[in-house]
């Protein structure tokens, strides 16, 4: 199924192949809807110098585009829109009956190939807001070796698994290959993937790029976009590699891009690559959830590392964010140590640690999960109802995007931030900024209102150490035991022949 788009593309073209510009003519159309003309794509800095150095975090909301063709009606039920019979099946199959806000608002225009700009909070739905109508105009095709049909861009090998998996049972119904492109793991099996045809790629930019400069992918063929929490690949620094790997797919093809903030950042993203979109906002860019509580706990320096322990001995999980990963592992050992539960999540850790860990956490093996920013994003635990920053963020997206890892999907949940007295003015400063008013209270360790507001209890004492699941140290040695075996087989096959040619 492939609805022909009802959007012109002439302006975007144009651009590409060095004419006018968007807002470089009266006739683009462009100048009026985004309040300045933006330069033309040949007066922009090359790449191979203009975009050496990061530039710094534009901040601030922009001015949010007009949609000019008007947007179809949202539907109440998936029922409603034209999607193919087996994706319906497997929504079902899914346990998924009633689309969520963005979804029911953006699909009828994604299926039927509209840009869309979509806003709403972590949490809220948008990795099938834009991975149904994906599918759904991909279902049918088959992709040549090398050469997706479409492409999801992340900025993080955590969400780039995260959408993976929330998307395979759904392309596994209409019969489409899913690759995951992302650093960290072995580039020999992801070119593999890709020579052997797969429709689908979800990647990050700096390893699609490596996989492009060896001849292992190309874009030409790829018609439909989806950019995944843009601003962060921004804030990132990878703003001139998604840009290059824009200009390589198809200009005519279709744009979505979804984030839970907008700045002016995703700016040059939206006037250089969306025609005409259609804009829908669950939220305002720093709106708080509903079904999340706010806590400011102001701790003194010297009791708040027992207390943090306290706060990690509660019943339950907890997710704990710290500034380092230096940080991070001393306090996951001093949680290990004092009978938590507890392990690390942060960049200095391979993929393969990584995605264990967070298997654990899931599972609830592991209890807490301490980590650095690179959990703030794209990691979904189902229940999870406390995140705890033992290190206040220095950044409101920051704290928005840590506190997103609860009270997701209409759940509810809390988030605690630990303040000592020389940060409670940056503290304040930085609510004011998010949007948010918070609950302050003045604890200690042991104090009732500590355990109130967290669950906080005295840990046992008794150090622990996490070992990997039953199920996985079986797995595991049975593994080893036919490696073993097969070798020992093959030492003694190979000492008979050597009998034997001595006979």
């Amino acid at each position: 199924m492939n609805p022909v788009r009802t959007n012109n593309r002439t302006a975007r073209t144009r651009s590409r192949t060095g004419g006018p510009a968007f807002g470089a003519s009266a006739g683009s159309g462009r100048s009026g809807r985004f309040g300045s003309s933006a330069p033309s794509r040949s007066s922009a800095p090359r790449r191979s110098g203009g975009y050496g150095r990061r530039p710094a975090a534009a901040q601030g909301e922009f001015a949010l585009p007009e949609t000019i063709t008007p947007a179809l009606p949202a539907v109440e039920t998936f029922a409603d829109l034209d999607m193919p019979r087996e994706l319906l099946a497997a929504l079902g199959a899914q346990g998924v009956s009633v689309p969520f806000p963005i979804q029911g608002a953006t699909l009828p225009n994604t299926l039927a190939g509209r840009d869309v700009l979509g806003r709403g909070r972590t949490g809220s739905g948008k990795t099938l807001a834009f991975g149904l109508a994906l599918l759904a105009r991909t279902a049918g095709q088959r992709a040549e070796p090398r050469q997706p049909l479409a492409l999801v861009l992340v900025p993080t090998r955590e969400l780039a698994q995260q959408v993976t998996e929330a998307l395979t049972p759904y392309a596994r119904s209409v019969k489409l290959r899913l690759a995951t492109v992302v650093g960290g793991m072995s580039i020999g099996k992801q070119a593999g993937a890709l020579r052997g045809g797969s429709e689908v790629v979800v990647a990050t930019p700096g390893r699609l790029k490596d996989l492009i400069d060896r001849g292992d992918c190309r874009l030409n063929h790829v018609a439909i976009t989806v950019l995944d929490e843009a601003d962060q690949m921004a804030d990132m620094g990878f703003m001139p590699q998604v840009t290059a790997l824009l200009d390589q797919v198809r200009p005519e093809g279709q744009r979505m891009l979804f984030s839970a903030t907008l700045d002016r950042n995703v700016d040059l993203l939206v006037r250089r690559y969306l025609t005409d979109p259609v804009v829908h906002s669950v939220d305002p860019s720093a709106g708080a959830v509903t079904t999340m509580e706010h806590h400011v706990l102001h701790v003194h320096g010297s009791d708040k590392h027992r207390t943090t322990t306290q706060i990690a001995a509660r019943d339950g999980r907890v997710m704990m964010f710290l500034d380092t990963k230096h940080a991070v592992d001393r306090l996951t050992q001093d949680l290990l140590s004092s009978g938590v539960r507890a392990a690390a999540l942060h960049g200095g850790k391979s993929q393969p640690q990584r995605t264990r860990t967070l298997a654990q956490f899931k599972t609830g093996h592991v209890t807490v999960l301490v980590a650095t920013n690179v959990a703030a994003r794209g990691i979904h635990v189902d229940s999870l109802d406390l995140v705890v920053n033992v290190d206040p963020p220095t950044d409101p997206k920051d704290y928005l995007h840590r506190g997103g890892r609860t009270a997701r999907a209409g759940e509810s949940g809390s988030v605690v931030t630990l303040v000592t007295p020389n940060q409670r003015r940056d503290m304040s400063r930085l609510m004011t900024a998010a949007g948010i008013v918070p609950q302050t209270t003045e604890v200690r360790s042991g104090d009732e209102s500590l355990s109130r507001i967290t669950g906080a209890q005295a840990p046992s004492g008794i150090p622990v150490t996490i070992t990997a699941p039953v199920s996985e140290r079986s797995g595991r040695s049975a593994t080893s035991r036919g490696r073993r075996g097969s070798a020992a087989s093959t030492r003694r096959a190979g000492a008979r022949r050597s009998a034997d040619r001595a006979a």
